[in-house]
C-alpha cells in the first residue's frame, strides 16, 4: 500500500484518507459514500473543502483524525470512502 507525505499530497491526485501519511494535513475534496454515511460524516463535521490532520493511520485499525480540536476515530471503511488531498 503507497503512503503518501505532506508534500506529495499537496500536488497529488485525491487518493482515500486510508492512504494518507500519519501527521500530514489534508482537505477533504469528496466523499464517495450513501445518504446514511454522508449524513453521518456531516454531523461530525467531516465535510468537503474541510481541512483536517491525521493523528493515527497505521496499516491496521481505525484513522484517526483532528478536526477543530476534536479527535475523530473512523473506521477503515469509512475512512475509504472519503478522498482527500
Amino acid at each position: 500500500m503507497r503512503r503518501y507525505s505532506t508534500s506529495v499530497i499537496e500536488h497529488a491526485l485525491p487518493v482515500p484518507l486510508t492512504e494518507v501519511e500519519t501527521g500530514a494535513m489534508a482537505r477533504i475534496v469528496s466523499i464517495t459514500a450513501g445518504h446514511g454515511l454522508t449524513g453521518r460524516l456531516c454531523a461530525m463535521g467531516l465535510v468537503t473543502g474541510v481541512s483536517i490532520e491525521v493523528l493515527q493511520n497505521a496499516q491496521r485499525g481505525p484513522v484517526i483524525v483532528a478536526l477543530c480540536g476534536c479527535r475523530i476515530v473512523l473506521g477503515r471503511g469509512m475512512a475509504e470512502k472519503i478522498m482527500a488531498e
